[in-house]
């Protein structure tokens, strides 16, 4: 066999900047080029994360595939109550999950392997709190012992939904993060934003690094393999920008070493396990040219463009069966009703600005 006149003589064009970026306009990039699996309409798909996880929850809820809702509002309540209440907008009423600790202690809590000193949360207005989703019940609890109710429900579906799901979508969202010192569990929202007080001596600021973010999450697939071995995750990072950062210094700088201690990480668990698959979100929608597009005017949402392209390369390639067998709903904008959806994505750290 003759040799290559160089290591890169042989190699395919999406290898290539001038071949796979250049050379094509920016809504024709696709970036995925292999997949260690496909996703099977029967397959039950659930999802977690930061905010943007709920766009493609919402677009899996579109496009004919099982998404997979564990934790489901009362028969007899109306559809408006559920909505309220935040059924629906992930697979639990978890609400977001902002960081990797924060989703592998969700499993050890759900599994009784760790219980939080952290009990509830006392509102201004009187009404109690889950103090790791505040947010879910928009009113709050009339007692303590309703909290603690609802969150025994809750536990349990979680628990009954990492031990039946056969995939699961997760979303990297922030490194940034308030901790409960006597324990170290971690919060969704800092204290005091939207329940609690904000007391130094309780509660520490936690920006985790790339090796933490990685171990957390590699910690919770070994454990959710261990008692769901056909369990398969989706990783990606979540292109949102943050809404307010604790490190001294600008948010702009802060977003940006943020969200590359999270591309780092994602790029490790991937390369870590078989059974992970790394979308690639962040990287499409942060591409300078497609930017301007897929970004509304705060620069925290995305148009109905940007998501509609982002999942059509989702599904052009995890659709079990690849572009043949791929759903067509997800490439038929509808401006307006995209829009008023894209209003309902609740991203829980936007609290901060109004506390």
């Amino acid at each position: 066999m003759p040799l290559s006149s160089n290591p890169y003589s042989d190699l395919p064009d999406h290898r290539f900047w001038r071949k796979a970026v250049a050379g094509l306009p920016p809504f024709a990039i696709d970036p995925i080029v292999d997949l260690p699996f496909r996703i099977a309409p029967t397959d039950k798909v659930a999802t977690g994360g930061s905010c943007f996880a709920q766009h493609l929850a919402k677009r899996l809820q579109l496009s004919g595939f099982h998404y997979y809702q564990v934790e489901t509002p009362p028969a007899d309540m109306a559809a408006g109550e559920a909505e309220h209440l935040q059924y629906g907008v992930y697979s639990c009423r978890y609400g977001n999950i902002y960081t990797t600790r924060q989703l592998l202690q969700l499993f050890d809590r759900a599994f009784g392997l760790f219980k939080p000193d952290l009990d509830v949360w006392t509102r201004k207005d009187g009404r109690f709190v889950d103090p790791f989703r505040p947010r879910v019940n928009p009113d709050g609890y009339a007692t303590a012992d309703e909290v603690r109710a609802e969150r025994e429900k809750h536990l349990a579906a979680v628990r009954k939904m990492f031990q039946t799901l056969d995939v699961f979508l997760f979303t990297f969202g922030l490194t940034e993060a308030w901790v409960h010192k006597s324990d170290g569990a971690v919060l969704q929202i800092a204290p005091g934003v939207d329940g609690g007080e904000y007391d130094p001596d309780k509660y520490v600021f936690w920006n985790s690094r790339v090796s933490e973010v990685s171990g957390d999450f590699l910690a919770f697939v070994d454990k959710l393999h261990a008692i769901n071995p056909k369990a398969r995750i989706i990783t990606s990072v979540s292109p949102v920008p943050i809404a307010a950062t604790q490190v001294p210094r600008h948010v702009l700088v802060s977003n940006s070493a943020s969200k590359s201690i999270l591309r780092v990480a994602a790029d490790e668990v991937s390369a870590a396990r078989a059974n992970i698959a790394y979308f690639p979100s962040y990287d499409v929608v942060t591409f300078g040219p497609n930017a301007a597009k897929f970004y509304a005017e705060s620069m925290r949402q995305l148009t109905p463009i940007g998501v509609s392209a982002v999942m059509r390369i989702f599904f052009d390639h995890f659709a079990e069966g690849g572009k043949a067998t791929t759903p067509v709903k997800h490439l038929k904008v509808d401006v307006a009703r995209e829009s008023a959806e894209a209003a309902k994505i609740i991203c829980d750290e936007e609290a901060i600005e109004a506390a």
